[in-house]
């Protein structure tokens, strides 16, 4: 006899239901092949059409901003906000920032012009198939060969050798990072410390040629959301200083330059409860047949002991599926989670399951993340929240 309705268990969500990020013409990967296109140098994959070239361009990456937490936060962001509709002379909309949407991808995505599955850094962690171990791709850690792991040549160097004057403005730390070096190198680094004077560096880099590509970047507004909330006093007094920040580098641009605000990704508070926070580490159904978590709370690259994939999938269905997106790695894949192809050798750096959250949820690992797993602010996931950065545009 068939169960009444109210005892049967739920239906996991329907995986094609996940909104895929607008790879195709609006995403972060499109953004500076496009600006370099108007500057006469030709480079393949994906554009933002609506964009209008200019001889300088600067690219004003805020980590952390998404477009919803600007439009939440007006009284904070009084000149951000005026930049959402195209009351300056541009364009003021969201794009997606690809998935997962977090820094290291992202960051490749911006600075490579390709998607995830291409240029292979899918996640915060992820497993290298030639060592079985778990690569942190923001601290690169354990150590491999960035050229191995990302072997395309960056936006900046392309451009770089086409005769365009590039620069990357930001802080000193950065500078010789493996993550600089395989997604942001190209033409000369400036370190600067304090957020004004990267804002004057760049004026200054844009203003050195006739044509010129710039990029700087602000890290101290994500920390806050990651430690106090998107909701903190902390985090709106960050927004503030990049609101100031932003109108500080749009008052000094040089003729013919564009100025464009995005981030790397946006992000949502989760509550210190049971149902919001899923401990991996204490729950003995979703470690069954698990060999490595990678990946961050809300979006997971579950690597399964040889044989137990099917089985694994099945038990993250069960468990999660009324909060979380579950797919195998073949079904992420050709549902264009991480773009329209996946490079061979990118292919098993995916989770042989992977779960991306649409609810206020993530997972944890209190054991072998305890920092990561107190984090107020988490991002990753497929949500508006999260994948909808902002593109904003200040002409001279």
């Amino acid at each position: 006899m068939a169960q009444p309705a109210a005892w049967q268990d739920p239906e996991p969500l329907d995986i094609r239901t996940a909104p895929v990020p607008e790879y195709a013409g609006g995403s972060l990967a499109g953004l500076l092949p496009t600006l370099v296109a108007g500057q006469g140098v030709t480079l393949g994959g994906s554009r933002i059409a609506e964009l209008t070239a200019a001889d300088r361009n600067c690219v004003f990456l805020i980590d952390g901003l998404g477009w919803d937490q600007i439009k939440a936060h007006p009284d904070e962001a009084p000149y951000l906000t005026s930049l959402l509709g195209s009351s300056r002379g541009g364009t003021g909309r969201p794009i997606t920032a690809g998935f997962p949407a977090t820094t290291a991808t992202s960051l490749a995505s911006v600075g490579t012009g390709r998607h995830p599955g291409a240029h292979g850094l899918p996640g915060y962690t992820v497993r290298n198939p030639d060592t079985g171990e778990l690569m942190n791709q923001l601290r690169w850690r354990p150590w491999t060969s960035p050229k191995v792991w990302q072997p395309y040549p960056t936006v900046f160097q392309l451009a770089h050798d086409a005769g365009v004057h590039t620069a990357q403005v930001s802080s000193p730390a950065f500078r010789d990072t493996p993550l600089t070096k395989i997604a942001l190198s190209g033409g000369t680094f400036h370190g600067r410390l304090a957020g004004e004077e990267r804002m004057d560096a760049s004026a200054e880099q844009l203003a050195a040629a006739d044509r010129s590509l710039v990029y700087t970047y602000y890290s101290e507004l994500d920390g806050a959301g990651h430690r106090f909330g998107v909701d903190s006093d902390a985090w709106r007094g960050q927004l503030m200083h990049v609101d100031r920040l932003v109108q500080r580098l749009a008052e000094q641009l040089p003729p013919r330059s564009a100025l464009y605000v995005t981030a790397d990704h946006g992000m949502v508070d989760i509550p210190f409860d049971e149902q919001s926070r899923i401990d991996f580490d204490e729950d003995w159904e979703l470690r069954a047949g698990v060999a490595l978590l990678g990946g961050e709370g809300r979006a997971r690259h579950v690597y399964a002991v040889p044989g137990a994939e099917a089985d694994v999938l099945t038990c993250w269905r069960e468990v999660l599926g009324e909060q979380f997106w579950v797919a195998s790695r073949e079904e992420a894949i050709s549902l264009g989670w991480f773009g329209a192809e996946v490079d061979e050798r990118v292919h098993g750096r995916i989770g042989d399951v992977v779960a991306a959250a649409c609810d206020d949820v993530v997972i944890i690992a209190s054991v072998n993340e305890p920092n990561e797993s107190q984090m107020v602010g988490n991002h990753g996931s497929m949500t508006p929240a999260e994948q909808l950065v902002p593109l904003l545009e200040v002409r001279s």
